[in-house]
């Protein structure tokens, strides 16, 4: 049977007024086109819905039990059809995952925790690591945010550069290249390097730019995070080379030094992606402008650059 949800809006305009002069008043339209439409109702329905018992109209014992029923659908189709657009931040309850680089977590994810926390207390954060393979949570909506370096090349997935920040070079103190007045591009390449790579590879931009210059450098081995990088450079005179924005907490903790990087390399990106079925979805909405505002704010104040 095929259904008319123009029908609901009839019946329960039907069972609020208990006329058809004022069902018809109340959703714009002539008596003779509500007359047609309660016709349609009794023939779906099997019940006469309003009976006249003299001059008015009186609902039927069916249409009085399924009264309530018929404006709660009601109003679900609305709300499915026409979505608020309202946000109530103290009354909402949800939880976002996010796929965040590990140092974009460490770096700007308590900040955007403390303000979900402020705004919106029912609302629960999970960071979860990135995979070292291409995967596809955020088209399936397994992943609501994802917070790195690389610009989605799916149509469906959405992003934008929220914050950029340079290179620099991370060694321990006390490493031959803090004793030299000038680290120039042969010593860089000279020295012994560990690259970040959750998917394991030797080599990357870096080595593209010191080819241009003439120069080779030699890796020794990859670690999947910069945490993981950093203790195998205080350790030994390895030197990793990452974005700046991400190194601060480790050179205050870790007692590590940070070195110009002596290379024209561009500035690592910051992207926010998700998918498109949250455009407009206010909550997601609010929860991107907060991440966008920690992403950019950590990114771009200040840093220690010596040691």
């Amino acid at each position: 049977m095929q259904l008319d949800l123009n029908l609901l809006a009839a019946l329960d305009a039907l069972l609020e007024e208990g006329s058809v002069a004022g069902a018809a008043e109340r959703l714009h339209v002539t008596a003779p086109a509500m007359s047609r439409s309660l016709g349609r109702i009794r023939r779906t329905t099997g019940d006469q819905i309003l009976v006249r018992t003299g001059r008015t109209m009186t609902p039927t014992p069916y249409a009085i039990a399924v009264r309530e029923q018929v404006h709660d659908l009601l109003q679900q189709v609305r709300g499915v059809l026409a979505p608020s657009r309202e946000l109530d931040l103290a009354t909402l309850e949800r939880t976002f995952t996010l796929r965040w680089h590990d140092a974009l977590v460490a770096l700007s994810g308590p900040a955007l925790l403390a303000a979900v926390r402020h705004e919106a207390p029912g609302v629960r954060l999970r960071f979860i690591a990135e995979s070292s393979v291409d995967t596809p949570e955020l088209r399936r909506g397994e992943v609501d945010l994802a917070a790195n370096a690389d610009r989605p090349t799916t149509p469906e997935i959405h992003a934008e550069r929220v914050t950029e920040t340079h290179h620099v070079v991370v060694v321990r103190r006390g490493h031959p290249l803090t004793r030299v007045k000038t680290v120039t591009a042969a010593r860089y390449a000279a020295s012994e390097h560990i690259t970040v790579s959750r998917r394991g590879r030797l080599g990357n931009a870096l080595d593209d730019a010191l080819e241009q210059l003439g120069h080779t450098r030699r890796v020794v081995a990859t670690a999947p995070t910069e945490a993981a990088a950093f203790e195998f450079v205080r350790g030994s005179d390895l030197l990793v080379t990452v974005p700046e924005s991400t190194t601060r907490s480790a050179v205050k903790h870790l007692d590590l030094v940070l070195l110009p990087l002596p290379l024209d390399l561009p500035s690592a990106p910051v992207y926010l992606s998700w998918h498109q079925r949250y455009d407009t979805d206010p909550a997601h909405v609010w929860l991107r402008d907060l991440a966008r505002a920690a992403l950019a704010d950590r990114a771009t104040s200040p840093g220690q650059a010596t040691g």
